[in-house]
């Protein structure tokens, strides 16, 4: 796959080197960009490209990547990527999603998929997730390990998305104990809010310090600052996106997933296979885009009630029977 580094090059000096990459007319070529934190930011990022890794181990093609290190470089890489003849695109995360319903328009051919929001384009997959149902779950299992009653949750900006781990979370903790109080905190409001381990570390030990033993991190990068407030302090932390568990093994309760590697494991083999379709999807419990992670590291924090418990609860979501508020 073309580096990252060749990749910024081209994009900030016209460079000849992405033509030497150009791809061959008639052959396959996916892509993903990641945006800010990097492919190994330990969270939605890395879990897209496993999901990219192992459609390469599946399919033996190749992928080209790009990791965003600044928002000017969302609306160029795409543009760099379409040029070289890429198949379909990737792209991951909300804060793209300006840069691909501008540079869709661009180049009508290509094929666009957006992970967590949705885009405008006629060319364009919108993938969104239902946060809110795997948060319910989390809530849950929050409300039977707390012993104090009191929990906290810490998003990194106050948006609609966030607003839906949050209800789904709160929802999930009082469906175990209707008098569980959620202590509620937001990282920040601009887009640093997302990467300041800092400052969600202390805002973990405030809420620590206010009686809270369980926090649900929704902030990106800054949920390491969380947890390892949790590590120090001898509390319970839930993780976000990938499965986080193994970070701090005996205080990371459990995490909620979201399976940002189905999406571009999906995306990139119904291109392949010419049944990839616009428009936009919506994934939940039933289609495999949320759940909660359950494995070595935190299976002595998890008793076998807590688990009937929401694994009862996963059955009667996907029925419909419990509908799960979006914080809308």
């Amino acid at each position: 796959m073309i580096s990252r580094r060749s990749l910024i090059a081209a994009i900030a000096l016209g460079s000849p080197v992405l033509r030497l990459a150009k791809a061959t007319p008639g052959t396959f070529m996916p892509a993903v960009t990641y945006d800010i934190g990097g492919k190994y930011d330990k969270s939605f990022n890395e879990a897209a490209w496993q999901g990219a890794e192992r459609f390469k181990a599946d399919s033996g093609i190749a992928y080209r990547e790009f990791e965003i290190t600044s928002p000017v470089q969302r609306e160029q890489a795409l543009r760099a990527l379409c040029r070289r003849g890429v198949s379909i695109i990737v792209a991951i995360g909300f804060n793209q999603s300006e840069a691909v319903t501008t540079v869709c328009r661009e180049f009508p051919d290509a094929k666009f998929t957006i992970a967590d929001a949705i885009a405008k384009g006629p060319n364009v997959q919108s993938v969104v997730m239902r946060e809110e149902e795997g948060s319910y779950l989390v809530g849950m299992l929050a409300a039977m390990a707390s012993t104090g009653g009191r929990i906290g949750f810490i998003g990194g900006i106050d948006i609609p998305l966030i607003r839906r781990f949050k209800a789904g979370y709160r929802a999930g903790a009082l469906s175990i104990n209707p008098a569980i109080e959620t202590v509620e905190n937001m990282v920040g409001d601009t887009p640093t809010a997302w990467s300041d381990p800092t400052r969600g570390a202390e805002l973990a030990r405030a809420q620590f310090g206010r009686g809270v033993d369980v926090v649900f991190a929704a902030a990106g990068a800054s949920g390491l600052g969380i947890y390892q407030a949790a590590k120090d302090l001898g509390k319970l932390a839930i993780g976000v996106d990938s499965n986080q568990n193994g970070i701090h093994p005996g205080t990371m309760l459990t995490s909620m997933v979201k399976h940002v590697d189905k999406v571009v494991y999906d995306s990139f083999s119904t291109a392949r296979a010419g049944t990839w379709q616009p428009g936009v999807q919506s994934l939940g419990l039933a289609e495999g885009g949320v759940d909660w992670a359950l494995d070595d590291n935190n299976r002595a924090l998890i008793t076998s009630e807590m688990e009937q418990s929401v694994r009862a609860a996963t059955a009667e979501i996907v029925a419909g029977r419990i509908r799960v508020p979006d914080g809308s």
